[in-house]
């Protein structure tokens, strides 16, 4: 088993639950990371038997392009795509964080964190 990591994937997307959110919008980081049996890739160096993390990083893109009211929406279908098109990941988990919340108070960022596990 091993894991894949992709960090500080930095978006401007128009999620919220405000009116002005989804109009304005703000900026978003995402991290991803996934459990995967990367053994096979370790011999072969082969991308195919691997994690693609461009592939991840592109559904983050795509999926962050789709304007939720709730960060949450956003991490689940990131995580659903993961699973529905990249096999060899066996555990998922993705954390949302909108920088700057107007939430009338000096925050750096809320974070939503959403795992799972494939289901066989």
């Amino acid at each position: 088993m091993g894991k894949v990591r992709i960090d500080n994937i930095r978006v401007y997307a128009h999620h919220g639950c405000l009116k002005e959110e989804t109009a304005i919008g703000s900026e978003y980081r995402v991290d991803v990371s996934v459990d995967a049996d990367l053994s096979k890739a370790s011999l072969s160096d082969a991308l195919s038997d691997t994690v693609d993390y461009v592939h991840i990083n592109h559904i983050v893109k795509q999926e962050m392009e789709i304007p939720s009211k709730l960060l949450e929406k956003v991490g689940q279908r990131i995580i659903t795509r993961i699973f529905d098109e990249i096999d060899i990941v066996n555990k998922a988990k993705i954390w949302v964080s909108k920088i700057n919340p107007p939430i009338g108070g000096d925050v750096e960022k809320v974070t939503i964190v959403i795992k799972e596990k494939r289901v066989y």
